[in-house]
């Protein structure tokens, strides 16, 4: 095993979907009106347009209905993005909560920075627990600020004192990762839990009897 940097990471950042719980709006949609279908309403309406305004700040059920009404054809697929919401970030992934315990056990703080919405954030950490856990979560709908805008790792800094080499920032999006990279934060572009644990071990901030 190659030794642990000089220097560990003061703190672990970590994205939310597709890292802690699973964001899959595709395979909701896919059960519900079939792969086709679901392709053409991807690509004749602005949902995940939307979507992103819901994670600046929006209110989920309003804008819904705005694009609704938009959209008189898609009405119903449109409404299942508020209606069937939860379903869209189901499972959760138990490898990585194991992960962030075992940072706060050995006392690293931990940090969410994470693209979501102000109710549907409260709805997640209802469903999952571990998201309840951080020592801060930086929200986008609260901040309306989002990645991978500059305001929203500025933000993190000023907040946390940290900066630099000292953060170690996980995400699934090699925009979001680059956008960290280019703020001097050390980076992981999350890919599995496995890789995750053997980066934190590389990083000298668990121990490979911590990993799942």
């Amino acid at each position: 095993m190659s030794a642990a940097p000089a220097t560990a990471p003061a703190a672990v950042v970590f994205d939310i979907g597709r890292v802690l719980i699973e964001w899959r709006p595709e395979a909701v949609y896919d059960a519900a009106i079939g792969r086709e279908r679901r392709e053409r309403f991807f690509a004749e309406v602005p949902i995940e347009a939307m979507n992103l305004e819901v994670d600046r700040g929006a209110d989920l059920s309003a804008s819904v209905e705005a694009l609704a009404a938009e959209y008189p054809d898609w009405a119903g697929p449109i409404r299942m993005w508020c209606d069937r919401w939860a379903e869209m970030v189901t499972p959760d992934i138990p490898a990585s909560a194991h992960l962030l315990r075992a940072l706060r056990a050995r006392g690293v703080p931990v940090f969410a920075l994470t693209n979501f919405g102000v109710d549907t954030f409260g709805i997640a950490q209802g469903m999952y627990p571990v998201l309840t856990e951080f020592d801060r979560a930086f929200v986008s709908g609260r901040l309306r600020q989002v990645k991978p805008d500059a305001e929203i790792y500025e933000t993190l800094e000023r907040e946390t004192g940290l900066s630099g080499a000292e953060l170690l920032f996980t995400d699934d999006r090699p925009e979001n990762i680059d956008a960290a990279a280019a703020r001097g934060w050390r980076t992981h572009l999350f890919e599995s839990p496995e890789g995750l644990g053997g980066r934190l071990v590389a990083e000298g901030l668990l121990q490979p009897a911590d990993l799942p």
